[in-house]
């Protein structure tokens, strides 16, 4: 049989782990991305730091003006 207190000390450890995972998620979610598709259809990611990401970047910003500005 199986200690009471190793017991709580699972479920606790559980919940802990649940917690971080939702954390960790949350904080990757939060990150800006670039993702491309190629016109064979396979999804390519942009590296950020790099000129291709910054040219993406400045589109997409212009874009966002644009539609702000017709509304």
């Amino acid at each position: 049989m199986q200690k009471p207190y190793r017991f709580v000390l699972a479920r606790v450890a559980t919940y802990a782990e649940e917690g971080s995972a939702y954390l960790r998620r949350r904080r990757i979610r939060g990150l800006p991305f670039v993702r491309v598709w190629t016109r064979g259809g396979a999804p390519s990611a942009i590296d950020l730091d790099g000129e291709p990401g910054s040219r993406v970047f400045a589109a997409a910003a212009a874009l966002i003006a644009i539609a702000e500005s017709d509304a």
